[in-house]
């Protein structure tokens, strides 16, 4: 038998615990003996429940017992989510999680202790939800330098800007119906500001480059402003705005940035709607290669929870075994190099743009410039427009 805790029975939490246990005859076959949730750490205590026997109140018991093999932190938040992960480690219990904050903040700390302690620290549940895409970066690429990864990595802004594109909605009306159907917060800030989907670009930089940006110094913008005439202009003439989290390799060094980008018919991400995420990664040899589903939900996440689990659980304790460092001076370029196309809306002529921006594509009231400007070359005139965004 394989013991394991949980520590944290909220949504991720809970829908891990109840996936293991809805399919435990599956999971005895395909792992060879039973996965049995030996504890559950939480400050409640659920009467009534299957769970309530299996709760606890102090780590301790969970670290101090040589019997778990491994520890899953759905708690969420940077502290004491990070204390745990490396107390766990530490004692030679491997770690899974769902938690982007404590890896994106303290990836490199906890991996190394990972290695150190002959234990893996998976983390598959922390960017897409249920989606494949931290295992491929590892080991399905390892032939490839990869150069620029592209994502919609936040299912609560796509969400909102699907509904701004189809329902022809309001940004503060989108936002309203997300919060009353549960795929926005109270408080919104880290997913429409841009915050969450800095963290994942820069969990995926990290696997593909072997450096962890630091996500405080990745420009970041949310959609918050994001102005339903752009949307419909520009969903007239065949393009979405979709919230990406950017990486490309400039020579061999990255570049990051989080923003609202226009996507063109011929891009796949601007077919990703609704909560779905969707994230493209391309290597130098293979080229673009796509990875498409659920992004967020307890189900989804819970899916990639268990899978880390069972995956370690039956091919052994080291392995999964990625590594990076956290970045230094020189390791990452500065996110105003970051170059891509803009879109501008504005009442100047069109003679007027070209002679700040080069040639354009006219979109009726707004253009497209046809070269790449850098963040810092087009700061010099963004003043100059009504509103403007990048371009895919």
């Amino acid at each position: 038998m394989k013991n394991i805790a949980i520590l944290g029975l909220g949504v991720v939490g809970k829908g891990t615990a109840d996936l293991l246990e809805a399919n435990k005859a599956l999971i005895e076959r395909r792992i060879g003996e039973p996965v049995n949730i030996k504890y559950i750490l939480d400050l409640r205590d659920f009467p009534g429940t299957p769970y309530e026997n299996k709760v606890v109140h102090d780590f301790s018991v969970i670290l101090n017992d040589s019997e778990v093999e491994l520890v899953a932190e759905t708690m969420g938040g940077a502290h004491p989510a990070f204390d745990y992960s490396l107390a766990a480690l530490k004692a030679g219990k491997c770690v899974v999680t769902s938690n982007k904050e404590v890896v994106a903040t303290f990836g490199e700390e906890l991996l190394a202790a990972a290695r150190e302690n002959g234990v893996s620290y998976a983390f598959e549940a922390s960017v897409g939800g249920g989606i494949p895409i931290i295992r491929p970066l590892v080991t399905d690429f390892i032939a490839n330098k990869i150069v620029e990864i592209s994502g919609i990595l936040n299912g609560t802004t796509n969400y909102i800007l699907t509904e701004m594109k189809t329902k022809g909605k309001s940004y503060a009306d989108a936002l309203s119906e997300a919060q009353a159907k549960g795929y926005a917060e109270k408080d919104p800030t880290a997913d429409v500001e841009g915050i969450d989907t800095c963290r994942k670009i820069c969990i995926l930089t990290g696997l593909a480059s072997g450096i962890l940006p630091d996500a405080k110094k990745v420009k970041t913008v949310g959609i918050s402003a994001v102005d339903g005439t752009d949307v419909k202009l520009l969903e007239k003439n065949g393009y979405a705005v979709k919230l990406l989290g950017r990486m490309k390799l400039c020579d061999t060094v990255p570049c990051l940035i989080v923003a609202p980008f226009v996507c063109g018919n011929n891009s796949p991400l601007a077919h990703v709607d609704d909560v779905f995420n969707g994230i493209t990664v391309c290597g130098n040899t293979l080229g673009q290669t796509m990875f498409y589903g659920r992004g967020a939900g307890a189900d989804p996440t819970a899916s990639a929870v268990a899978n880390d689990i069972l995956s370690i659980l039956k091919d052994g304790k080291t392995s999964f075994a990625p590594a990076f460092v956290s970045e230094k001076d020189g390791d990452v370029l500065s996110s105003e190099l970051f170059a891509c196309r803009r879109y501008v809306r504005t009442s100047m002529a069109k003679a007027d743009v070209e002679a700040l921006l080069g040639a354009v594509c006219d979109l009726g009231g707004a253009y497209i410039t046809e070269k790449e400007l850098s963040e810092a070359e087009f700061d010099k005139f963004a003043d100059k427009f009504d509103s403007s965004l990048r371009v895919l």
